[in-house]
């Protein structure tokens, strides 16, 4: 049994887990779902799972932890709203080799149910006229969603006022678009293609958010290459476009998505992928200033935490033979609650966790310095990545991932320029 199933939760989950939307999630187009509260899970494509079960033990302090596999269903409720349960997959990881998510993708617009809750639409007992009213507004819903995305598209940087009242981190549920949009765009997957299958694979990572109040989440698409070795003529060309478009090609990273916490307004920043592609290497340092910026002062104290840890994955992903994270993307997060500050006259024990950076040295014993805050930095999203262990890839490379080393060095010395031009 994975660690996600614990003791505690096997009554629950043996009955089925409803997943809802990681309202966390700010950058990619795979739906990723909240299983529980350290747990998320995405469709589990073969080629991410393989690198999950076998990734390097120095690499896995920089990846999600990876908990299992699930079956999920797509079904609707008692008040037929349509959702997705995830059960236990029998025999847990057995044949998982036949698995594949690539028909999660719509073939048919013909709605059709395969669970027993699900009213089928060629049961004689339901009138001509339903069926029709109901296809009729399934349509418009379609249509509905494709004007929000074309919305969201047009919308790169959005903020919303968080309510004074009650728990910060309780109200992200109502704003992330970025997360509702992948959500419902993966019930339309599903819910097209319920003619041909309803049941799917997804596998269970750790959710990197869960530690953390008020999560400020930078998504950034690392390495100068993004297509897999597989990809084809079309997308490969669509990549690369891409790439020499944005940040990609000059600096080896671009913003492919970002939450964060302005304490100043009580609002949430959030900027998508579309508005990432167009920044210019300046616009790029910018938005990382923006990141570390809480719209009262900036958070100073992160940087040394996230150069640190930026410089150690450097120099793992320099020893990784044959390794490429082609598409993959870098995560830094930190805690967007306000920093709580302390006396320097306070007891000893108040003072063991604070920073090492100091504040204004001249105010005293009066004066107050940050605590100390836990930055995480991880990488995600491995559906392209291939290394020579992989038996079935056609394509053998050698040596490290130049492009995504190249893309880790350049985001280091940005952070740093920020830092030492923030201290003039």
């Amino acid at each position: 049994m994975s660690p996600a199933f614990g003791a505690m939760e096997v009554e629950h989950y043996s009955k089925g887990v409803l997943l809802e939307p990681f309202v966390h999630q700010v950058g990619g187009h795979s739906c990723v779902l909240r299983f529980n509260d350290t747990t998320i899970c995405k469709p589990l494509i073969q080629r991410e799972h393989q690198f999950y079960e076998t990734l390097p033990t120095e690499m896995r302090k920089f990846t999600p932890q990876y908990e299992g596999v699930v079956s999920v269903n797509f079904e609707e409720d008692e008040d037929g709203n349509l959702c997705l349960i995830a059960y236990p997959l029998n025999g847990d990881h057995d044949n998982l080799e036949n698995l594949d998510n690539s028909d999660c993708e719509p073939k048919s617009k013909l709605l059709r149910w395969t669970n027993k809750k699900a009213m089928l639409l060629e049961n004689e007992k339901i009138p001509k006229e339903w069926v029709r009213q109901h296809r009729k507004e399934e349509k418009m819903k379609s249509h509905k969603l494709e004007e929000e995305f074309e919305w969201l598209k047009k919308s790169e940087v959005l903020y919303y006022t968080v309510e004074k009242k009650g728990n910060v981190s309780s109200q992200f549920k109502h704003h992330n678009p970025w997360s509702m949009k992948c959500h419902q765009q993966q019930l339309q997957r599903m819910k097209e293609n319920a003619k041909h299958r309803n049941q799917y694979k997804f596998i269970l990572l750790e959710n990197l958010t869960s530690r953390y109040e008020v999560p400020c989440v930078l998504d950034l698409k690392m390495g100068t290459r993004q297509h897999g070795d597989d990809a084809s003529e079309e997308k490969k060309a669509n990549q690369i476009r891409k790439c020499q478009q944005s940040t990609s090609a000059v600096i080896g990273v671009r913003v492919c998505g970002m939450q964060v916490y302005q304490a100043g307004t009580g609002q949430l920043m959030f900027m998508n992928k579309y508005h990432g592609r167009k920044l210019s290497v300046q616009g790029f340092k910018e938005a990382l200033y923006q990141f570390f910026h809480n719209g009262k002062y900036l958070r100073r104290e992160l940087f040394e935490s996230v150069i640190k840890k930026l410089t150690e994955l450097k120099s793992v992903l320099e020893k990784q033979e044959s390794y490429r994270f082609y598409s993959s993307s870098l995560l830094i997060i930190y805690d967007g609650k306000e920093r709580q500050e302390v006396a320097v006259d306070s007891d000893p024990e108040d003072l063991e966790d604070l920073s090492e950076e100091s504040s204004d040295e001249s105010a005293g014993a009066y004066a107050y310095k940050p605590t100390a805050s836990t930055v995480d930095v991880r990488m995600i999203d491995f559906a392209h990545t291939t290394c020579k262990y992989y038996g079935e890839d056609s394509v053998v490379h050698e040596g490290q991932d130049t492009g995504y080393v190249f893309g880790l060095q350049n985001l280091i010395d940005i952070i740093k320029e920020i830092r030492d031009e923030s201290s003039e």
